[in-house]
């Protein structure tokens, strides 16, 4: 079971930043996949990046340049970039790990942060 507690929300005006934060309790770390969702009330969550244990990334194309994934493997973490930050970017973001042992997908997520962008 991996534990993944999201910190770093909060509210901010626009064109200013942010960096989000997701600790992992697993032991192994690095052999998961780590991604970030963002969802808005009442609609889909939505992909925003994802980061593996080499520290390869990957962004939802619209978000590629504003926001940037990284991950620093001895504290068990990972992070999220934002920048200039637009009302539109105001969701709650999740923190998602996903790993393939033996077949068999295991994945977990976070309980969220809240990011507000207003001024």
């Amino acid at each position: 079971q991996v534990q993944l507690v999201e910190s770093g929300g909060g509210l901010v005006q626009p064109g200013g930043s942010l960096t989000l934060s997701c600790a992992a309790s697993a032991s192994d770390f690095t052999t998961y996949y780590i991604e970030w969702y963002r969802q808005v009330s009442g609609k889909e969550r939505e992909w925003v990046a994802t980061i593996n244990g080499a520290g390869n990334t990957n962004y939802e194309d619209s978000l590629r340049g504003r926001f940037a994934i990284s991950r620093d493997n001895a504290k068990n973490s990972v992070y999220l970039q934002m920048n200039s930050l637009k009302v539109e970017d105001t969701a709650v973001y999740y923190c998602y790990a996903v790993r393939l042992r033996l077949g068999v997908q295991e994945d977990y997520w976070g309980q969220g942060t809240q990011v507000i962008v207003s001024s």
